[in-house]
């Protein structure tokens, strides 16, 4: 038994040497045992490439300013671990988190001494966020994120009451498949007989994967761009205005906080989410409540002013679709900017691709690794840049401060953070304290 919180997180983190063991059969082993609390729990499932986290965020805001009680699951985390399972926007307390570990440890003990075989840091994190949500404090709604994939993600033993597939592209490859239709596959594994599926898919290829599964399983499919329409984009006071169009209704001149033509897309994912749930599943959520929660979303290291003086922004995209994202963005609102990077990735990601890319618009471009089993080393990730301008340093905060000190000329310069999600979460936590 642990006595201490620390012990506890050290414990699931050192669950992190038996790597990614895609199924289900642990899962559903350990659900059993605990009387399948996951059955107790309404569901919105989500996965996707890029956008998961964007697009729960814009739901869990809506529901709450429609008075309903939101548990999230997602990951990773930003700021603390306890994050990943959080009620209404608020990570469960360090007691909560102690006593599901010590729940659930026995039972990982037992399973460890079975053909099945221990589980994984991200199984045993699902499963404490099922017990909580499903026989400790049980939400209105639990908005479900995927870890990887869909089809053998741990998340996958739920029957929701509904789907949403944000994107597909490529990520996490050397798991998932080596073409967009091998990826879509994973993802369309979510898609369950007889339960909706929204999707922001717009490759040709992958939405014929999508269709395909969704009809084989009499799953309604409503497609961005085909049953969701946006229109009339603009900017207003440097935040995004649109309109949207959905089978279950039309919102005029909605806005957006947050930054970026592909955080359209994911809030009107959401409208649709809600919209569908209101008429489905005897919700009332108003326009009101769809207008406020949009308005007040923000998510922790997506396109996120971390810094005023001198303007740092932090931005976690970690694969090609999120770097495409990142510029445009950047162009959308900074393109009178001197743009200067700094950039950190692990070293299975497609990083020469999204250096490349980043380099089409960055006036200096600056290389740093951080402390984690798969994080690249600086001198690597310089050697991609075509650049002239650029530096390396296996110290980010070396880098950072580097970096600030020779290119703070004023408000002509901005300077972005980006790449590895577990990388922008300490950056984030060192500008804060340090500039804040």
């Amino acid at each position: 038994m642990f006595l201490h919180y620390e012990e506890a997180v050290n414990w699931i983190h050192s669950r992190l040497k038996f790597g990614i063991k895609p199924g289900l059969k642990r899962m559903e082993w350990m659900m059993e045992r605990l009387g399948s609390p996951e059955k107790n729990i309404s569901i919105v499932h989500v996965a996707g490439t890029n956008g998961k986290g964007s697009t729960i965020a814009y739901m869990q805001n809506i529901l709450n300013e429609a008075d309903y009680k939101i548990g999230t699951f997602t990951s990773p985390y930003l700021e603390t671990f306890n994050e990943r399972i959080s009620l209404d926007g608020q990570p469960i307390t360090d007691e909560e988190m102690l006593k599901l570990v010590n729940d659930i440890k026995p039972l990982v003990d037992e399973l460890e001494k079975t053909e099945l075989g221990g589980p994984t840091e991200f199984e045993i994190i699902t499963t404490m966020a099922f017990l909580y949500f499903g026989r400790i404090n049980t939400p209105d709604l639990l908005l479900l994120e995927t870890g990887l994939g869909g089809r053998l993600d741990s998340t996958n033993i739920v029957q929701p009451l509904l789907s949403i597939i944000t994107n597909v592209g490529y990520d996490h490859m050397n798991i998932l498949g080596n073409t967009l239709s091998e990826i879509a596959s994973e993802k369309a594994g979510i898609i369950k007989r007889g339960v909706p599926v929204i999707t922001g898919a717009e490759n040709v290829e992958v939405l014929s994967v999508l269709k395909h599964v969704a009809n084989d399983n009499k799953a309604s499919v409503y497609i961005l761009g085909e049953q969701i329409h946006i229109s009339e984009k603009t900017l207003h006071q440097n935040k995004e205005v649109f309109s949207v169009q959905t089978k279950f209704g039309k919102l005029e001149q909605v806005v957006l906080t947050m930054k970026g033509e592909h955080q359209v897309k994911n809030a009107a994912l959401a409208i649709t989410a809600v919209q569908y749930l209101s008429g489905k599943e005897r919700l009332i959520i108003n326009e009101s409540a769809i207008r406020a929660g949009l308005e007040k979303t923000i998510w922790k290291g997506r396109f996120e002013k971390v810094v005023e003086t001198p303007t740092i922004i932090i931005d976690g995209a970690h694969n090609r679709e999120g770097i495409e994202s990142l510029l445009a963005t950047i162009n959308r609102h900074y393109h009178d900017k001197k743009i200067h990077i700094l950039f950190s990735a692990l070293m299975d990601k497609e990083y020469s691709h999204m250096i490349e890319r980043l380099s089409t618009i960055a006036s200096s471009m600056h290389f740093t690794s951080f402390v984690f089993p798969r994080a690249a080393a600086a001198v690597e990730l310089y050697n991609m840049c075509p650049l002239s301008q650029k530096t390396h340093h296996e110290h980010w905060e070396v880098a950072l401060v580097e970096m600030i000190n020779q290119y703070d000329h004023g408000e002509n310069d901005l300077f972005i953070v980006t790449g590895s999600l577990y990388f922008i979460s300490e950056v984030r936590e060192y500008c804060r304290k340090s500039f804040g």
